[in-house]
């Protein structure tokens, strides 16, 4: 990976029946709307860059998923490629974000006046908050795709613009390959460090291609707002803090995203959107407004509850950790619609 169109045309020796892959046995969105039918539509198709809908699916082809956890099994290699196998993503996309139809129209409001409550949350309870969405640079591939030198054209990009911000949001970037061993330990120390992907989906989605070249992470000073440069996407922008003023850490990811849009916009650079997806990311399951919004929260009582899960489930909360202590997140395709939901008493 990156395929090219020379691999592409090799394949098209061989029938569509010898080159569809066995699905029989696996449980994401892709194999849910891939048929040999559709196969054999799209798999002479490549986008302007030379992604191909094998390099799409591979990451759902080498993953089955598990019998109870849907995944989504598909990747975006640049801009182009949500329209070029629209037919294949379309689906995928719609069964993954409750509906949405390719003739709907996405609403991001980035707004944080807009947002009602969330600075009331029990510090008793709420250890720490966090908000966190990717961009994706337009006129580069995307992780999965990209070459060395667009990954390193990112990072010197990305470096250039971060290096502009100034006040509460000033900072310095931490490039991988550069990092000393003290630096190393401090940004672990802090929950900052991200490492070379490990999971099955991101390795074969062709994403830890030269790690660690043109990766880093830049954060401002008070280590509140953080930027991770070509991970799983070209930006993943994140706003934490210690305590529950959710709306305190939301204005600042505001803020912060809204200046470094405008930073990029200074030297000829736009950020992915259109209409229909809202922002462009490489999974599908990120697009539109692509924004996590999680706390760290302490509940000795209700995690020992029979109806934990039930509860959860109704809220649309996802749970990571043990014991009392866990880390609650909520998927938002659209930050005002969901956020009604994320609401911890």
């Amino acid at each position: 990976m990156p395929f090219g169109n020379t691999h592409n045309q090799t394949k098209m020796k061989y029938s569509s029946e010898q080159e569809y892959p066995d699905l029989s046995k696996h449980n994401n969105h892709m194999a849910k709307v891939l048929t040999p039918a559709m196969y054999e539509r799209l798999r002479s198709k490549q986008t302007p860059s030379g992604f191909t809908l094998d390099d799409v699916i591979q990451t759902g082809v080498d993953n089955p998923g598990h019998p109870f956890i849907m995944t989504v099994g598909c990747v975006a290699g640049d801009e182009e490629t949500y329209e070029v196998f629209k037919d294949l993503l379309d689906p995928v996309i719609e069964d993954r974000h409750g509906g949405y139809k390719p003739t709907d129209k996405h609403k991001t409001d980035l707004n944080s006046g807009n947002l009602k409550g969330g600075d009331d949350l029990d510090p008793n309870y709420v250890l720490s908050s966090r908000v966190r969405t990717g961009r994706s640079i337009r006129g580069f591939s995307l992780p999965p795709h990209c070459s060395r030198g667009e990954r390193r054209a990112v990072e010197k990009l990305s470096i250039e613009a971060l290096a502009s911000l100034s006040g509460d949001l000033k900072g310095k970037y931490y490039a991988l390959k550069n990092m000393t061993d003290a630096e190393q330990q401090q940004l672990i120390d802090d929950h900052f460090l991200f490492d070379k992907p490990v999971s099955p989906l991101l390795l074969a989605s062709g994403m830890a291609r030269d790690w660690p070249d043109a990766r880093g992470i830049w954060h401002n000073d008070n280590k509140t707002f953080l930027v991770w440069v070509n991970e799983e996407d070209h930006l993943r922008v994140i706003s934490m803090q210690k305590g529950g003023n959710m709306k305190e850490v939301f204005t600042r990811f505001c803020t912060g995203l809204t200046k470094i849009e405008s930073l990029f916009k200074e030297r000829s650079h736009e950020f992915m959107w259109n209409e229909h997806l809202g922002y462009v990311l490489t999974c599908p399951s990120n697009l539109g407004t692509g924004l996590r919004a999680g706390v760290h929260v302490k509940l000795p009582n209700l995690s020992k509850n029979t109806k934990f899960e039930e509860v959860l489930k109704k809220l649309r909360l996802q749970k990571r950790g043990t014991g009392e202590l866990y880390y609650f997140s909520s998927y938002c395709w659209n930050w005002f619609e969901c956020s009604p939901n994320l609401k911890l008493h």
